[in-house]
């Protein structure tokens, strides 16, 4: 006999201010499900999240969830009034005596169960949400964006904990690696209605643009028809009066439905003007060197920085990432080192803690009351990048409406104080971009263009993210922080730092296997026919002679540019030194091959 489903919502419509969020909206979540919840910022995710944890009561429909079904629902902002500790906050759930899976959960997660809920960030209080959730173990979790504030190593482990566990799930999330990695079906909140698709997010992109291809052509016929019946209402309908009224109240019908059509959100109009063009060198940093106590933060780092580069800062929470590049930025001094900033730059930053934003002020006094940006006196002007702009057609740019224009940042979302922050940020010119964790609750496509905007930049722009997916599109080098002072660099997004780490960690296998039996012993003192181990040896080392090959050969291509050494020095002696060392170890490899060969000849 089938199980009944975890959870289901049927007929619910909500309203919020007067307007409809949800109307006549149903949806089903079967035991095992894996379902990515996806729509634009401010169609209501969060909202239908809430109303399947019943936290938010609908105000028409059903709601049910069968006795004895557990659903688990990660706040993005938990109430911890009463505890004292980010662990009692966490363990609050659990019977006495399985505490301890919080302290499992919490070294995955990397966050401090002992510190105190008064101190804890942000980012901490939601990891401890996340925490809680995944200690209790739900059969329905209901994970809103779990993804934000956690760092790539965070992510990857609470992936392998999803892909293990038996739950059913609903994820909303920015992340498309994670999304793609863990989803089988796809929930899609459009203009009020949800739609639902057996497939993961990797098919939802496909899915949504067929849709709204599918619409234009629907609505594309429609406009033809009412405009051939309203030509035929006006020439022919005298004649032909009582014998035609039905096809007059079709017609009226046809423009009804055409008028009750809600047109799809635009996308946010992003825009970036890079200002007076900077010096062809923006940041040079040589033998960066900073401690803080007995932690050190970077150790001996070298890095250059030119116009039009995207360099992405990565690693695990707390290592230093903020403070490097406060140091490159001249606002912080290393210990050792120097830093050297180019000419002529104009510097924007977009700050992870959006501290730019007052809660307390309006969005429209977040804008007007930037002197930078105020026209003159005026208090209803802006001035976006040297034109003047009414600050409520401006906000618009961004989807926000003229409601709340006067509404406090407070009540805006996640995303939609990125939205507000990117306005501000948006409105000056640069040259140099600076962003810590930017794609924090935005939504998928706000985040392409986002993407697609950095790609039409002329600037430089130094990136932080934990987002693998964006990395990969937007950055031509990453600079990984892995803790205890160690900084690398390396050409292109996250997937190449993987590969050259990954390279780099195989060349240094190899050697450990090549060297010690590079030196050939003298000929008269090697003895006929092969051991076990020596014939082993010799079936892999043609393998090894390949992949080191194929690595010299990529090496040389890369090198073969003529202005790469003027343009990256730093990414061409890193390959010049890859490359020595791996004619070294192929040199080695050929010449125990030949031994190996020769002996078990004898």
């Amino acid at each position: 006999m089938a199980r009944a489903p975890l959870l289901q919502l049927t007929d619910i419509s909500l309203t919020f201010g007067g307007n409809p969020v949800f109307d006549g909206l149903s949806a089903v979540v079967q035991e095992g499900d894996r379902i990515a919840l996806v729509g634009r910022n401010g169609s209501g995710k969060s909202t239908l999240m809430k109303v399947m944890a019943g936290l938010v009561e609908a105000d028409k429909g059903d709601r049910v969830v069968p006795a004895g079904v557990t659903v688990g629902y990660m706040e993005q902002d938990p109430d911890m009034a009463g505890f004292a500790t980010l662990g009692d906050y966490a363990a609050s759930g659990l019977p006495e005596g399985e505490r301890y899976r919080i302290e499992v959960v919490a070294e995955g997660l990397k966050f401090d169960p002992e510190r105190t809920v008064a101190t804890a960030s942000g980012g901490e209080r939601r990891r401890a949400a996340l925490a809680k959730l995944m200690a209790e173990a739900p059969e329905l979790m209901l994970l809103d964006e779990p993804t934000n504030h956690l760092d790539i190593q965070a992510v990857q482990w609470l992936e392998e904990q999803l892909k293990a566990t038996k739950a059913g799930y609903v994820l909303i999330s920015h992340d498309r690696a994670f999304l793609r990695a863990l989803t089988r079906a796809t929930l899609w909140i459009d203009r009020g209605d949800v739609r639902r698709q057996e497939t993961g997010f990797e098919g939802f992109e496909a899915w949504r643009d067929k849709v709204w291809d599918d619409e234009d052509m629907a609505r594309h016929k429609l406009d033809r028809k009412i405009k051939a019946e309203a030509r035929w209402a006006v020439e022919g309908i005298s004649a032909r009066r009582k014998r035609n009224q039905g096809r007059v109240r079709a017609l009226q019908d046809m423009r009804a439905e055409r008028a009750s059509q809600i047109r799809r959100q635009g996308a946010a109009a992003l825009s970036l003007d890079s200002g007076p063009v900077s010096g062809k060198k923006v940041i040079e940093a040589v033998g960066l060197t900073k401690s803080f106590g007995d932690k050190s933060i970077v150790k001996g780092l070298d890095l250059m920085v030119q116009r039009s580069d995207r360099v992405a800062f990565v690693g695990p929470n707390g290592v230093g990432k903020t403070t490097v590049i406060k140091m490159l930025l001249g606002q912080e001094a290393p210990d050792s080192g120097s830093v050297t900033l180019g000419t002529n730059l104009e510097i924007a930053v977009f700050d992870q803690t959006r501290a730019q934003l007052d809660p307390e002020m309006t969005l429209w006094d977040s804008l007007t009351g930037d002197a930078d940006m105020r026209v003159g006196g005026r208090a209803d002007q802006v001035m976006v990048r040297g034109t003047p702009k009414h600050v409520v057609a401006y906000l618009k740019d961004f989807l926000f409406d003229e409601a709340q224009a006067r509404a406090p940042v407070k009540s805006l979302s996640g995303g939609e104080k990125a939205r507000l922050l990117l306005a501000k940020l948006m409105a000056k010119p640069s040259n140099l971009l600076v962003l810590d964790e930017p794609t924090n609750d935005l939504d998928v496509e706000t985040l392409d263009l986002l993407q697609e905007l950095l790609d039409d930049y002329d600037g430089t722009v130094i990136l932080v993210s934990h987002d693998r997916d964006f990395l990969d599109r937007v950055a031509t080098t990453t600079v990984a922080m892995e803790g205890n002072g160690k900084a690398t660099v390396y050409a292109g997004g996250w997937s190449d730092y993987l590969a050259q780490r990954g390279a780099a960690e195989d060349a240094r296998f190899d050697a450990k296997e090549v060297k010690p039996k590079a030196a050939p012993a003298k000929a008269e003192n090697r003895k006929s026919g092969l051991s076990f181990t020596e014939k082993h040896r010799l079936d892999e080392l043609p393998g090894v002679v390949d992949k080191l090959t194929s690595e010299i050969a990529k090496l040389e291509q890369l090198m073969a540019d003529p202005d790469l050494f003027t343009r990256e020095p730093v990414k061409f002696r890193k390959a010049t030194e890859a490359l020595v060392q791996r004619q070294e170890l192929l040199a080695a490899a050929e010449e125990e091959w030949l031994v190996l060969m020769e002996k078990s000849e004898a």
